[in-house]
């Protein structure tokens, strides 16, 4: 036998392992499907080099109480070129009473160690109301992260808060936000899935699109 047929007969034997050994392709995200497309992009704050990852949540809606510790495990291993941004939802009524307790928070620096305190006293050991929720009421909860009554009724009730409100009403507006839990990529994909796991797989995929646009 010649050499060039050992070369092919080889090649033949190896071909069905190298194809094992090939990683899958990732399907191909289909719009109307994995997401939509948002008619007037722009990012909720402004993106300084990083890929934004915005989530539009309200801490009474109890989809986002079920999908908090599935996001927060999966927000703590974005890479450093991913900024995560919650925006709460306001909506009216009881959602923008909790969306101010949020701002509220932020600009004291505590809603980030009380993000999911917050959503078990709403949903689990029901401390808080839903609804017609009093600043004593809020700050007492917040009473618990070294915040003041003083302190934190005067953030509730502070210009700053209330513009925060403002551009996050002008944001869910914009991205045409249906509901929460949304995730929302560089202002440009509202993330669509069939289930809390199949939304973050393709909220990936978009990220490693972002990436591979900017890396152009």
């Amino acid at each position: 036998m010649t050499l060039m047929p050992r070369l092919m007969l080889l090649l033949l034997a190896l071909s069905p392992l190298s194809a094992l050994a090939a990683p899958a392709a990732p399907a191909a995200l289909m719009e109307g499907k994995d997401y939509e497309l948002i008619e007037a992009p722009g990012p909720f704050a402004p993106l300084a080099g990083k890929i934004e990852v915005a989530e539009i949540f309200g801490y009474t809606c109890p989809h986002c109480a079920h999908f908090e510790p599935i996001l927060d495990a999966w927000a703590k291993k974005l890479p450093k070129d991913v900024r995560f941004t919650p925006v709460p939802a306001v909506f009216g009524g009881y959602w923008d009473s909790y969306a101010r307790a949020y701002y509220a928070a932020d600009q004291l620096g505590v809603a980030k160690r009380s993000h999911a305190a917050m959503f078990n006293a709403l949903h689990e050991a029901r401390s808080l109301p839903m609804q017609n929720v009093s600043p004593a009421e809020l700050a007492g909860f917040y009473k618990d992260y070294g915040v003041t009554a003083e302190q934190y009724t005067a953030a509730l009730e502070s210009d700053a808060v209330t513009r925060k409100l403002a551009v996050a009403k002008t944001f869910a507006q914009r991205v045409k936000v249906q509901g929460t839990p949304s995730l929302v990529i560089n202002g440009k994909y509202l993330v669509k899935g069939t289930s809390f796991e199949d939304m973050l797989s393709n909220a990936d995929a978009l990220i490693a699109r972002e990436r591979a646009a900017k890396a152009r």
